[in-house]
C-alpha cells in the first residue's frame, strides 16, 4: 500500500484550487459591481465622491484579486505576497469601517463581517508551511 499526499488537481492541493477559485468569482463580482456603481455615480443616481472613490476602490481591489489569484495558480510567490496584503488591508479597511473610524468611504459596513471573515481563513490558510514553502515564503512565521 503506497500513501498517497493530499488530493491535487494538476499539481495544485484542493485547497489552493478552491482558493484561486473563489477568488477569480470575488474578484470578477467586484469588478462587474464597481463598473456598476461607476455607471450610476455618473448617472446621478448615487452622485458623490464617496460612491466615486468606492466604485473605483472596488474596481481595483477585484482587479488586483483577479490578478494574484492568476499568480496563486501560476505558484508565483508574488500571487501568495498579493493575496496575503489583499486579505490584511480587507480586514483593516473593513474593522476601521465598522468600528466608525476613517477608511475608505463608502465601505457598506453590513458586508465588513463577512469580508473580515472570509480574509481571516484567507490569511489563515496561506499561513500554513506547507503553502509559504510551494510560494517560495520560507521564512518561520510561528
Amino acid at each position: 500500500m503506497s500513501i498517497k499526499g493530499p488530493p491535487s488537481y494538476k499539481g495544485r492541493t484542493l485547497g489552493i484550487v478552491t482558493l484561486v477559485t473563489a477568488q477569480s468569482i470575488i474578484g470578477f463580482i467586484h469588478v462587474v459591481s464597481g463598473f456598476w456603481l461607476l455607471l450610476a455615480v455618473n448617472t446621478g443616481s448615487l452622485f458623490s465622491s464617496s460612491g466615486m472613490i468606492y466604485s473605483v476602490y472596488t474596481i481595483m481591489f477585484g482587479l488586483l484579486t483577479i490578478v494574484f489569484a492568476a499568480g496563486l495558480w501560476l505558484k508565483a510567490n508574488w500571487g501568495w505576497i498579493g493575496t496575503f496584503a489583499v486579505a490584511l488591508f480587507v480586514i483593516i479597511a473593513d474593522s476601521l469601517t465598522l468600528l466608525n473610524l476613517p477608511s475608505v468611504p463608502g465601505i457598506p459596513k453590513f458586508a465588513g463581517v463577512g469580508e473580515i471573515s472570509y480574509s481571516l481563513i484567507v490569511i489563515v490558510y496561506s499561513l500554513q508551511r506547507h503553502i509559504r514553502t510551494e510560494y517560495g515564503i520560507t521564512h518561520d512565521v510561528e
